[in-house]
């Protein structure tokens, strides 16, 4: 646990870096996008405003999450992860529908933008959302919490090298429709990956079981134990990213020994990254064997 706790810390460290580097910047580009006139820099700030918004969610369930569990929450707060990371997904998909209807508007009525401020002020949030991506990389592929803020951050950076395509492009040639056309763009991309960080986070809630976990190998793992005949009531969720459950019934065969056959059970969904695991130890006579209580 003391590992967990430990990478649930760096974890955090590296959000909130990133959260105060975003806050910075999401003033300045706010202001730049108002005062060139630009909505794909408007469109970027947006996400930006999501990220502060996301970031600051993500650091302070990460903070709840080293809370120590009580006798009213047996598990702790770990779940405010995942309430985190739903929040996120819902504001990002409300963010990119606007967005889209803004653009919508715009390739009816393009205005006037001031190319070179777009330009400068996208340039300068390519590095810090670069800076925010290195930094989130490898947190992304331990808590869904950081992989929520990560695609956020990711998502921006993909904004800012769209935004300054937009910017060359009008520079260029005056072609006032690649403002909303980047924009658009860039809520058509973000929306799936979006729509898939929601699905995760909801399948967690609803204690569905983990993408990564075959129930059926799982079963057949216990039931290769010597001493079970069979294993039944087998439940496997998420309690939050990293931290997978398993209870179940296991029926012995006459002779075996609870305690033996409750270590074997143990050590073999071991490989399946299970780590809380809660198993009913009965004899071959014990009845319905599909009872629930």
């Amino acid at each position: 646990m003391s590992h967990d706790h430990e990478g649930r810390t760096h974890n955090r460290k590296r959000l909130t870096a990133v959260l105060a580097l975003t806050t910075v910047f999401l003033v300045a580009e706010t202001v730049g996008g108002i005062v060139s006139g630009s909505l794909a820099l408007l469109a970027d700030a947006g996400h930006m405003l999501s990220d502060v918004g996301g970031l600051a969610m993500a650091v302070l369930a990460m903070k709840f999450a080293e809370r120590p569990a009580t006798p009213e929450r047996t598990y702790g707060y770990h779940r405010v992860e995942i309430l985190a990371a739903l929040a996120n997904a819902v504001v990002l998909i409300l963010i990119s529908f606007f967005i889209l209807w803004e653009a919508v508007d715009r390739f009816r009525n393009p205005p006037e933008i001031a190319t070179g401020m777009m330009l400068g002020i996208a340039v300068l949030g390519l590095i810090v959302n670069l800076v925010g991506v290195a930094l989130l990389r490898s947190s992304s592929e331990e808590s869904l919490n950081a992989k929520g803020a990560y695609f956020e951050v990711l998502s921006d950076l993909l904004s800012s090298v769209g935004v300054i395509v937009a910017a060359g492009v009008m520079s260029a040639t005056g072609w006032l429709w690649a403002d909303p056309l980047v924009s658009a763009a860039i809520g058509l991309f973000i929306l799936p990956r979006t729509w898939s960080l929601l699905m995760e986070a909801v399948g967690v809630l609803l204690e569905g079981t983990p993408a990564d976990v075959d129930v059926d190998s799982v079963r057949r793992a216990m039931e290769a134990v010597p001493g079970v005949e069979r294993v039944h009531d087998l439940h496997v969720w998420t309690i939050t990213s990293g931290r997978n459950a398993l209870s179940a019934h296991a029926v012995l065969r006459d002779g075996m020994a609870g305690s033996e056959a409750l270590e074997s059970l143990r050590r073999s969904v071991a490989q399946f990254k299970i780590g809380h695991v809660t198993v009913q130890i009965e004899g071959a006579d014990c009845g319905d064997p599909e009872a629930h209580i």
